[in-house]
């Protein structure tokens, strides 16, 4: 028996919009320190026990980021599962759970959510090691976290007797659950909080694979039948495994708690106090920063004059405030969303109109992530567009052209190595080429260190679809990937 970690990476934290996007999402961040969350909720298994390596089930959009960050651990996940559409939680663990029984028929499941914090470690180990025995003696274990005031914000748990049937040498920790509670309003969820009765509901789960698969069956018959096909049409592509579009695509979205935790007659939980939080808002975020005397926590170049219980961050640029209270500000180099706090859950809301009015902004920043490095967009006008292009040490784009835009690169950082037709140069530092539309060309970095260039480009179309790849080492077939 061994301990399969399920990361699951596939959202897009919407409600924390400007920051997170849909291209470069919330757990690909770092929000509370120096890793991103994906990253923090892979350092918590080390050290678990019987624990393997990580599988990762992510959107296919974020799958180069995924590996990147993973690869600057130094973790070699045992499988990338590349979903081609979000479809919720139950079809994406219902993937993990029948990958996990080929490696082994006793596999148990914990399913962790890449965009939450921990911050006690070993109280989030402990939990996990007090569920071992009875998921493995057939119970859905859930973990839930000991409520200490009232959120509207989160589901609860109501839990029950506990376990007394001996799948636990300490009954006291692991409770049978009564019910499921959607986020309620201010006044139950205060009740609930006075009885002790109750906990937040986590989305953190330990299950047998078998055993979930059974009930999913049983429950959501649809969504297994779905799931089964989209493994059996998966494809090996790199160190990915892309999962069959159309039959994934043909899967209810639905989450694990609607498709069986709230059905099952087999959910138990444990309390867990580990310092937990979704960090579903940007009021979240504020409530886990450490903050000043006023109760200000704030990030990057900012001034304040008497602001007070607010969050400030600054990414490209200083940002000043003067005598506000319960405010959220978050600065980017192509957005600002400034709020009151206790609105803060209208972010979303906000994003869905960006989404009705067509705008760029939902879905990107201005610097985009691609497996070579980076590119970051300075100027854009109707005939021309300049980037900052920075290629990592070894990186190589694909070999390419363009039928709408020439070209013009210099380099001011590194030595580039460039294929330009059927030239192939170096340029270093002050150097320049031009590369004519309809011309093959390639870009690498053959040295040691980053390789910068500010590259212009001209033409009637500027779009990142004006791409037509001939050759390209990480297996990208379409022109944005």
């Amino acid at each position: 028996m061994s301990i399969f970690p399920i990361v699951l990476s596939g959202g897009i934290g919407s409600r924390l919009w400007p920051l997170s996007r849909e291209a470069h999402p919330k757990q690909f961040l770092a929000l509370m320190g120096e890793e991103t969350l994906f990253q923090a909720a892979m350092h918590r298994l080390q050290g678990l026990p019987d624990c393997r390596a990580p599988v990762l089930v992510c959107n296919e959009q974020h799958r180069f980021l995924a590996a990147e960050q993973a690869r600057a651990m130094g973790i070699l996940p045992q499988a990338m599962l590349l979903e081609p559409e979000g479809r919720n939680t139950a079809p994406a663990v219902a993937c993990a759970a029948l990958f996990a029984l080929t490696q082994d028929p006793n596999a148990l499941l914990l399913v962790l959510p890449a965009d939450h914090l921990i911050l006690d470690i070993s109280a989030f180990q402990q939990a996990v090691v007090s569920a071992v025995k009875p998921a493995n003696a057939g119970w859905l274990v859930t973990f839930g976290i000991i409520a200490r005031q009232p959120e509207t914000g989160y589901g609860y748990i109501h839990k029950g007797k506990p376990l007394e049937d001996g799948t636990t040498s300490d009954a006291a920790t692991v409770f049978q659950v009564n019910r499921f509670i959607e986020k309620p309003h201010q006044e139950a969820a205060r009740a609930f909080v006075d009885s002790g009765e109750y906990l937040w509901n986590s989305g953190l789960f330990l299950l047998r694979a078998d055993t979930f698969l059974a009930e999913l069956a049983e429950q959501a018959p649809a969504i297994l039948a779905a799931c089964r096909q989209a493994m059996e049409q998966s494809v090996t592509d790199l160190d990915f495994l892309r999962l069959g579009v159309q039959a994934f695509l043909e899967s209810p979205s639905v989450s694990i708690d609607y498709a069986v935790m709230e059905k099952t007659q087999r959910a138990a939980v444990v309390p867990m106090d580990a310092g937990w939080s979704d960090l579903g808002s940007w009021s979240a975020i504020w409530e886990a920063e450490a903050r000043d005397l006023q109760g200000n926590a704030i990030f990057g170049d900012v001034l304040l004059d008497g602001v007070r219980n607010s969050h400030v961050r600054a990414h490209s640029r200083l940002v000043t405030v003067i005598g506000l209270e319960d405010v959220i500000i978050v600065e980017t180099a192509d957005a600002v969303l400034a709020a009151a706090r206790e609105r803060v859950q209208d972010v979303k809301a906000l994003v869905a109109r960006l989404q009705q009015a067509n705008r760029e902004e939902r879905i990107v920043h201005r610097k985009m992530y691609r497996p070579w490095g980076s590119y970051e967009c300075l100027n854009i006008e109707p005939r021309f567009l300049v980037k900052r292009i920075t290629v990592n040490p070894g990186g190589v784009l694909s070999l390419q052209k363009h039928n709408h835009r020439a070209e013009h690169w210099v380099v001011v950082k590194g030595c580039a190595k460039v294929t330009r037709g059927t030239d192939s140069f170096v340029l270093e530092e002050d150097q320049s080429t031009y590369i004519p539309v309809g011309m093959l060309h390639r870009l690498e970095n053959p040295g040691e260190t980053s390789l910068e260039l500010i590259e212009v480009q001209s033409g009637d179309y500027l779009g990142e679809d004006d791409i037509v790849r001939y050759e390209d080492q990480y297996g990208r077939v379409s022109p944005v990937t």
